[in-house]
This record gives structure tokens, C-alpha cells and sequence, in this order.
């Protein structure tokens, strides 16, 4: 007779008290790690922002070394101009002629400095690179535009600041966007519709400003107003060579608020503006002065590289005072870009 003995068996699992207690848990952590993870992020993509600005100072400063002047903004005549300097006005901007220094002389190539934007073809203004593109916006996939301003002739419209700037109409079109502009100083010059204003060729007190074209048989064939090392009296360390342009959230793709930067027509496409009554933009949806003025998409700052290849976080709080003095290339006010 074989006698078995009690057995003892004993089960392991979760009741649904425990379960619960492990969902609730793993959700804290998450919701722990979520804003570090996104911290993370925003530091890489402002990181890599500040690569891109400094590839673009480089590369403004090989074309300078090799040109013996910076990048004209684009070609824009003054009123009343004498037909040596007349022509154009609607050709492409200073990012294409830096394109040899970055690596991507065969894209420069495709271009004509001698005709209009929209003479090219679909396929070429369209082309782009990452490093004119700040992650914490777009990628260089997602930068195409369409439609442009459409109309004819040119209009002036004010802006909240009392700037007036002319806006030329053209056909819808597709083109490229981004994220960084050209340095064409402050409004001081003047901004009410005069041939003396900022707009027009020559009359820019940044870096990279609009130049009147050397005219031959009513066509450009270089640039009459040039930048130069030596015209930068205050200081390469104290002047900005390039930065963020503010776009409204919502806005991208969409023109003039994101407008083609290889299109010359309007000087917004591609340049930006700083001092009194022109801050850095905090609102990331702000459209009131939009189309001139200098922000980005990172939290409380914006970066900027200077002409001496440095690169800068600025505080959205700047006094504009100081602002005005960093774009302003000769205003006899050096300051420390630590200010």
C-alpha cells in the first residue's frame, strides 16, 4: 500500500491590486523621464543649430578670403540710379554664392547670378542643404515652400515697428526655406520708403547687405557695395555675420512670413534686423514684425555667429540698445557679446 503524503502547492502571479500598482508606477517613471528625454532633445537640436551657424560664418569668411569681400545679401538698386547700377533686383542671395564652401560647389554651379530667381528651374530651386535648416524646425527634406507672393510691381507696407519695407509681388512658385538670415544691421539708416532706407543697395549697415549690381547692357554681373574685414570697425567679435530668423509657429512653408531664401525680390527672404523697436522675437506665434526681425524656436534664447566665427546663445531679453550694437557694424559702440 503506498501512502502519499499532503502536498503543498503554492501559486505565484499578481493580483489586480498589484498590477495596478505597477501600471502606476511605470507611469510615474515615464512621466519622470519624459521632460529629461525632451531636454535631451532640444539640446541636441540646439547643438547641432549651432553647428550649422558656425559652418555658415566659415563659410562666409572663405568666400570673404577669396572674393575679398563678403556675400552681397542680393542685388537691390536704389531709386533714382544711373543705368550703371539700375539692373536687377530679382536675382538669388548670398546662400547660394556660399554653397563652394560647404561642399556643394556642383548646387552653386546650377545657378545664374545674371537672371531672375524664378528663371530657374523647379529642380534647382528647390535643392538645399542641412546646415541652412535648424532642427528644432525642419529638416532639409521638409524645406519647400509654395507660393509666393503673388501680384505684380512692388508694395509698401508698414510694420508695428513703423518700418517700411517694399514687397514685391511674383507668381506662385515652389523654393526653398530656412532658418538662417544675413546680418543687414538696424533700421537706423531709415525705414519709411526713401532711397536712403536700409532696403536698398548699399545702405545696410550689417555684414551681409543688399548691394547695387555693376551693370553691363542692363544685366548684373557682380556687386558694387562691398563688406569688407576693414569695414567692420567695431569689431569681428562684436558684429553679427549671420543668425536665426523668426517664423511664426504655424507659418512654415508659407509666404512672406517663410519666404523662398534663395529669392532675391524681398529683403526679408533672406536677412534680418536688430536694435530699438526690432528684438528678438519671444512669441514663437508672433506675425507682428515678423518678416524683419531675428528668433528661433529654442526656449528664452537665439544663436547667433559672429564675423569672427564664433558662435553665441543670446538671451530673447536682450535690451535691444545692445542688440542694435552687435548688428550695427560701425556705429562706434563695441560692446562684449557676453553683454
Amino acid at each position: 500500500m503506498s501512502r502519499h503524503g499532503n502536498r503543498v502547492t503554492s501559486k505565484s502571479g499578481f493580483t489586480l491590486v498589484e498590477l495596478l500598482v505597477v501600471i502606476a508606477i511605470i507611469g510615474m517613471l515615464v512621466g519622470l523621464l519624459l521632460p529629461a528625454v525632451q531636454s535631451a532633445r532640444e539640446a541636441a537640436r540646439a547643438m547641432q543649430c549651432k553647428n550649422n551657424l558656425h559652418q555658415l560664418a566659415l563659410a562666409v569668411d572663405m568666400f570673404h578670403d577669396a572674393q575679398k569681400a563678403y556675400p552681397p545679401a542680393r542685388y537691390q538698386p536704389r531709386p533714382g540710379d544711373l543705368p550703371p547700377f539700375e539692373c536687377g533686383g530679382k536675382e538669388t542671395t548670398w546662400l547660394v554664392r556660399i554653397m563652394p564652401y560647404l561642399e556643394a560647389a556642383n548646387m552653386e554651379q546650377r545657378w545664374d547670378y545674371s537672371i531672375p530667381y524664378g528663371d530657374h528651374a523647379e529642380q534647382v530651386r528647390t535643392q538645399t542643404l542641412p546646415a541652412f535648416c535648424c532642427p528644432a524646425r525642419r529638416s532639409a527634406s521638409d524645406a519647400v515652400g509654395i507660393g509666393q507672393l503673388v501680384g505684380s510691381g512692388t508694395v509698401w507696407i508698414t510694420l508695428p515697428c513703423g518700418c517700411r519695407i517694399p514687397v514685391k509681388g511674383s507668381a506662385p512658385a515652389t523654393g526653398t526655406v530656412g532658418d538662417y538670415g544675413g546680418n543687414h544691421g538696424d533700421i537706423s539708416p531709415g525705414a519709411s520708403g526713401l532711397a536712403t532706407d536700409f532696403s536698398f543697395g548699399g545702405n545696410g549697415n550689417g555684414i551681409i547687405i543688399s548691394s547695387r549690381a555693376n551693370c553691363i547692357n542692363g544685366s548684373p554681373r557682380n556687386w558694387a557695395d562691398r563688406i569688407r574685414h576693414s569695414s567692420v570697425t567695431d569689431g569681428l567679435s562684436n558684429t553679427i555675420v549671420t543668425g536665426e530668423m523668426h517664423v511664426p509657429i504655424g507659418k512654415l512653408g508659407q509666404s512672406p512670413q517663410d519666404a523662398f531664401i534663395f529669392n532675391g525680390d524681398n529683403v526679408f527672404n533672406m536677412t534680418r534686423l536688430g536694435g530699438p523697436t526690432m528684438p528678438i522675437v519671444k512669441d514663437l506665434r508672433s506675425e507682428g514684425n515678423s518678416l524683419v526681425q531675428w528668433g528661433s524656436w529654442h526656449v528664452g534664447f537665439c544663436q547667433f555667429a559672429f564675423a569672427d566665427g564664433s558662435v553665441r546663445a543670446i538671451s530673447t531679453s536682450i535690451d535691444t540698445d545692445t542688440l542694435g550694437r552687435f548688428c550695427n557694424r560701425a556705429d562706434g559702440q563695441p560692446v562684449s557679446a557676453q553683454d
